[in-house]
């Protein structure tokens, strides 16, 4: 009779580390949403890269041998910063604002997807036929959960087709910006690219939110406690803590069993939106996330370097 052995549980830690990241990701979903309801957009992005930068400064700051910023490479930098945090998070954000968190935490499923095209398109990558399968299926399904076909029988307002257009240019926007990041990882760690795109995010946000708070400036007062929570959750557990627990547990794994639980997060999303934010899971939701899941397993098949999360603690 085989004998089966149970892994020490040190060797367990990074897929510990792994799922720890996915869980805050998951409900970052549902806390961006409850905190949108207090901060405007901008001013909650400048908050949370404030914050962010507030606690990374000091790990720089005794940095050992930090790295040097070379004057060619500096616009793409900014670049990446502009793509990969201010565009994604204004995109994500209104789009969130108009959609559920649920559907919002499977449209950004659409991710991997997104990177084949475009690295197909741009970066002349092999493309199988199965992959072309798996966009169609991923696309139908977003098409599902957007309610398209409901709104074609006149049973669904506008606005949830505009918030799901935002969330996937969400999508795009972030795929954009890991392309250059790509190409800057000859020269700069990821860890470092993320930092510099933390900083570009804090600047960008800065003026934007000083004139929402010019424009409106009661809504500061009516921040509660749940809010200033919210607040930290993103710019502390999601941002930072996630992030790295995430980094530390794929340097221990390999890439692909690290991608199979990037399938928590929607399932997170949805077990606390139905209780704190009275959302319902339809029948066209199921349909529409099989297709996206299937759609992302077949769409990327062959091609796991289009699975790497990267930044994705930016991605709520």
């Amino acid at each position: 009779m085989a004998k089966f052995s149970f892994p020490h549980p040190k060797s367990s830690l990074p897929y510990i580390a792994i799922i720890a990241a996915h869980i805050i990701w998951g409900a970052n979903f549902v806390v961006a949403k409850i905190a949108l309801q207090e901060f405007p957009v901008n001013a909650l992005g400048f908050l949370r890269f404030a914050l962010a930068c507030l606690f990374i400064a000091p790990f720089l700051l005794v940095e050992k041998s930090p790295q040097k910023i070379k004057v060619s490479s500096l616009p793409k930098l900014v670049l990446v910063g502009l793509t990969l945090i201010t565009f994604n998070i204004v995109l994500f954000y209104e789009g969130i604002i108009r959609i559920s968190a649920i559907d919002s935490s499977v449209l950004t499923m659409l991710t991997p997807l997104i990177s084949v095209l475009a690295g197909w398109w741009f970066l002349r990558e092999k493309i199988y036929a199965v992959n072309l399968v798996g966009i169609f299926l991923g696309f139908a399904g977003t098409l599902v959960i957007s309610g398209l076909p409901m709104l074609l029988l006149g049973g669904l307002t506008p606005g949830i087709i505009v918030g799901v257009v935002l969330t996937v240019l969400s999508d795009i926007s972030y795929v954009a910006g890991a392309i250059m990041s790509k190409q800057l990882f000859k020269s700069y760690s990821p860890s470092f690219v993320t930092i510099f795109a933390f900083f570009v995010g804090l600047i960008t946000f800065a003026v934007p939110a000083i004139n929402e708070y010019l424009q409106h400036p009661e809504w500061v007062s009516n921040v509660t406690i749940l809010g200033v929570l919210g607040l930290l959750y993103i710019a502390i557990l999601s941002s930072i803590c996630a992030y790295f627990m995430f980094q530390w547990g794929l340097s221990k794994m390999d890439l692909y069993k690290a991608n199979l639980f990037g399938y928590i997060e929607p399932a997170i999303a949805a077990t606390l939106a139905v209780p704190f934010l009275g959302e319902r899971i339809s029948f066209s939701f199921i349909i529409g996330t099989i297709l996206v899941i299937l759609g992302v397993y077949w769409g990327t098949l062959g091609k796991l370097e289009h699975h790497h999360p990267l930044h994705k603690h930016i991605r709520a």
